[in-house]
């Protein structure tokens, strides 16, 4: 005789969140209801992108708002090019184009300058990560020195421009450190630069070089692909979006 499965109790409580998870969800839902609109990509005749927003005026205008610019080419120029350094055989990745869109909302640039730095840090963490995949996954010796070298270079290119992003959002301020001295009786202190002389060294004897001729690899395969073509893009001009907004505004009753 098989046991009889107890039904849920439709008048059972539902899980109640602690404090501290009620603190986070309101968080998240605040954040989530602050953020800008994500991109839609489109792949009919040609592949197209536009604001993800019941009304593209209004989520243009958000979009524009993330990266810090009024500027209708401005924007579209910098998402262009999140779309070409986010695609994947020569199609615009949605998810990628995305998340390289979120990277630059959440450095929250103030102008066009730290809008176009930001840019360039997405693509090159984007550009990191996928060189450490291709060093994880290399199985000759010259596939893992390529990989090395790609991700040295742009582990530290991401490093020099956080440092470049706050030096300009600082106004270029230097901070300079005093440090106090303690000098015995008897005792002197110099201020300045010290110059410690050279001591005299004998001449060394030199060795004839001899040098090996060195191997020369195979070339290698390009490993970016080409870049795509320009991919269309949805955008209304500036004498558009006010009509637009103007006509929202009237429907909701607010005053225009």
């Amino acid at each position: 005789m098989r046991p009889k499965q107890c039904e849920p109790d439709a008048d059972a409580p539902a899980y109640q969140p602690s404090p501290q998870e009620r603190s986070a969800l309101e968080t998240y839902l605040q954040s989530a209801a602050d953020a800008a609109p994500r991109m839609t990509v489109r792949d009919d005749a040609a592949t197209t992108i536009a604001p993800d927003h019941p009304d593209p005026a209004v989520g243009q205008v958000l979009l524009m708002a993330a990266p810090g610019t009024t500027d209708r080419d401005f924007f579209g120029g910098v998402v262009r090019q999140l779309g070409d350094a986010s695609s994947q055989g020569g199609k615009v990745d949605e998810r990628a184009l995305n998340f390289m869109l979120s990277v630059v909302k959440g450095i929250k640039p103030r102008d066009q300058v730290e809008a176009m730095l930001a840019t360039q840090m997405a693509a090159v963490h984007v550009a990191t990560l996928t060189s450490a995949r291709r060093l994880a996954l290399a199985e000759t010796l010259p596939a893992q020195d390529s990989a090395e070298r790609a991700f040295n270079k742009l582990s530290r290119t991401y490093a020099a421009q956080v440092e470049a992003l706050k030096r300009y959002r600082s106004g270029g301020e230097q901070n300079v450190t005093v440090q106090h001295v303690s000098v015995n009786d008897g005792g002197q202190a110099i201020v300045g630069n010290v110059t410690q002389a050279a001591h005299a060294t004998a001449p060394r004897a030199t060795a004839p070089c001899i040098t090996a001729p060195r191997a020369t690899l195979p070339e290698r395969p390009a490993i970016l692909p080409p870049a795509p073509a320009d991919t269309p893009m949805t955008l209304l001009s500036q004498p558009e979006i006010a009509p637009a907004l103007v006509r929202r505004a009237r429907k909701d009753g607010s005053p225009a």
